[in-house]
């Protein structure tokens, strides 16, 4: 006889307390087998799928796409044993099973379904066996189609759509689909100008603006309105005062927590200097040529801040505010600062320190492409003791970022340009990059956080002041 299983949000580590559902990756009625991706989630630190323990047929999903959950709520049910069959879906349903008043699935033989909550042990830490809490009854409104809306209209005058196709729209995030909610903007009238038709937070608010543009209407609230000619105006869907609000909330939310922390508590400051990288540039096109793998200049750069960091290592440490001590640490674990489409995000090089120039490259395009497409995990993006930040892609010199907390430093890299410059006692043309150190000056002194720049720039300059330390 089939059993019907709960399956909770997991525990995903790294003190996350709650997600946000992306992408159902299941639907109601579909046999799953153990350990497959049922729901993709947005947390504060990733995205991430969240495999299911059990094997069988999905006979109910709690939360709709955008909604946030707490870790051990309950995320599907699973019909497991023999005699598991999936339910008859109704025309008008979205797969979001109705509940009964003890929070167990709706049994369709008028019988009590049985809950529990076991996992396979193989997947996730946190799945739990405690039992789920008793919910009361969800029903969710059905959306009136036309024939509806013209015969009087809502009794609050605000015109309503025909109802939509089935399937999520692909968004680039689930803050670009609050956001589209938020002002009642159809996505699906939308064309997205990122990969595959992707819709971008640009591609929301470019529709948002023309919607002001036109009165605060959009497409659909003005097609709806010339559909229904007796029904009173639609309520203006334009922004509040004070333009385009986004929640602080995700990826985006970690970030200003941790800036704004950063701030609060570490009193930085950053010193500079200017760097002939025309041997560096010329050393790494000789070992490119010479075969093997390609090595990338942030590989090279991060060889040499590990090389400084071995000769200056007050700078890999943290503060611990409690104890009120400096922590010295052992490993170097090398962040490197990422613009994605999601925001910024800092992966981690572990162990930095051990890797040679074609590892740290191999990991450094390992973790590239992860964040790039959403799927680094809460592991990949904390732990770093040091972080090194090119801002010369975006083709600036100089910078004073804020540090990373609970970091004690950052390497920050201007572009590379070339720039007349004194060598050998003569006017040249050479390739000069600006190096900046913000440091927290707890944990050292002007001289410390200078002459580990100092060396930085030697190595740049003369790539084999490196062979001191190989």
């Amino acid at each position: 006889m089939a059993q019907v299983l709960e399956f909770k949000l997991p525990d995903l580590g790294e003190g996350l307390t709650e997600a946000e559902i992306v992408r159902w990756l299941v639907e109601v009625g579909e046999v799953v087998a153990v350990d497959q991706p049922v729901v993709e989630v947005e947390t504060a630190k990733a995205m991430v799928e969240v495999p299911c323990p059990y094997g069988g047929v999905v006979t109910a999903r709690f939360g709709e796409e955008g909604a946030e959950l707490p870790v051990g709520a309950p995320l599907l049910t699973v019909a497991v044993g023999e005699g598991a069959a999936g339910p008859e879906r109704d025309s008008g349903a979205d797969g979001t099973a109705e509940q009964t008043g003890a929070g167990e699935p709706a049994a369709r033989d008028g019988g009590a379904a049985e809950t529990r909550s076991e996992g396979s042990g193989n997947v996730l830490v946190g799945y739990g066996t405690s039992e789920a809490p008793a919910r009361r009854r969800r029903v969710r409104p059905v959306r009136p189609g036309p024939a509806a809306a013209v015969g009087g209209g809502p009794a609050n005058g605000r015109a309503v759509r025909a109802a939509e196709p089935e399937g999520p729209v692909p968004v680039i995030s689930p803050l670009v689909r609050r956001l589209a909610r938020q002002n009642d903007l159809d996505l699906r009238e939308l064309t997205g100008s990122g990969p595959d038709g992707l819709i971008l937070r640009a591609d929301v608010e470019y529709a948002l603006r023309a919607a002001t543009a036109r009165g605060g209407r959009t497409a659909a609230q003005d097609g709806v309105a010339a559909r229904m000619p007796d029904a009173a105006a639609p309520v203006s869907s334009a922004p509040r005062p004070g333009g385009i609000r986004t929640p602080l909330k995700g990826v985006r939310g970690a970030v200003a927590d941790k800036l704004s922390r950063s701030r609060r508590e570490i009193p930085d400051a950053t010193c500079w200097v200017d760097a002939d990288a025309t041997e560096l540039m010329r050393a790494r096109t000789a070992m490119n040529a010479a075969g093997g793998p390609k090595i990338s200049l942030v590989a090279l750069l991060a060889r040499i801040c590990a090389a400084a960091l071995a000769r200056f290592p007050e700078l890999n440490s943290t503060v611990d505010t409690e104890a009120r001590e400096v922590v010295q640490l052992d490993h170097v674990h090398l962040g490197f600062a990422a613009q994605t489409d999601r925001g910024l995000v800092v992966p981690v090089v572990r162990d930095a320190h051990a890797r040679d120039a074609e590892g740290l490259t191999a990991e450094f395009a390992r973790l590239t492409e992860a964040a790039r497409a959403g799927r680094l995990t809460p592991g990949e993006l904390t732990g770093g003791t040091f972080t090194l930040n090119n801002y010369g892609v975006f083709g600036v010199d100089g910078s004073t970022p804020i540090i990373n907390h609970p970091e004690a430093a950052m390497l920050g890299v201007g572009r590379i340009v070339p720039k007349p410059w004194v060598h050998e006692g003569e006017l040249a043309v050479r390739q000069v990059v600006q190096l900046s150190l913000t440091f927290d000056h707890r944990v050292c002194d002007g001289g410390t956080a200078g002459g580990f720049l100092r060396y930085v720039a030697d190595c740049v300059e003369q790539p084999a002041v490196l062979l001191r330390t190989l």
